[in-house]
């Protein structure tokens, strides 16, 4: 008998640790690929972040800079805006097919002497693998940073 729940006990250790290991694992990777990519903007303070999704969201009001790491891409695609150098900032959706669902949501900032934006991918229905599981939280967060952007440019 002592033989048989020592067993079924190893086994639940086992279904519940090695999932939790490569959690664990995972985060600590991701940790450390954040701390690489700020590096090279050191002299930046982002005092405001955010992470969802597999998205690092970070802003610095002193500065005015903005910061999108997205790590849903391979490799990760890091995008950096110097917040003194735009005029505006909006969201940008785009949609597709018959029931208009939303492929694309980005953040699009019109510098001040070019005609052209600047634009930082955050969300993708390419990168949704469960279909569009992500995009009511992710639309939620950027309208949040929409607001947090536009209240930088303000200042």
């Amino acid at each position: 008998m002592d033989t048989s729940v020592t067993i079924i006990g190893v086994v639940f250790m086992a279904l519940i640790g090695i999932p939790l290991y490569f959690v664990m694992r995972g985060q600590s990777i991701n940790k450390k690929r954040i701390k690489t990519i700020l590096a090279g903007y050191n002299h930046y303070r982002f005092h405001i972040s955010e992470k969802q999704n597999r998205k690092v969201l970070l802003l610095d009001s002193e500065k005015k800079a903005f910061l999108l790491i997205n790590f849903n891409h391979k490799p990760e695609t890091v995008s950096f805006v110097n917040l003194n150098e735009v005029i505006s900032s909006e969201l940008e959706i785009t949609t597709e097919g018959k029931d208009n669902s939303i492929a694309t949501i980005a953040f699009a900032f019109q510098k001040e002497n070019s005609p052209q934006k600047k634009t930082a991918l955050f969300y993708s229905s390419e990168n949704d693998q469960v279909g569009q599981i992500q995009l009511n939280e992710d639309f939620r967060l950027a309208q949040k940073w929409q607001k947090l952007l536009s209240d930088c440019l303000t200042l």
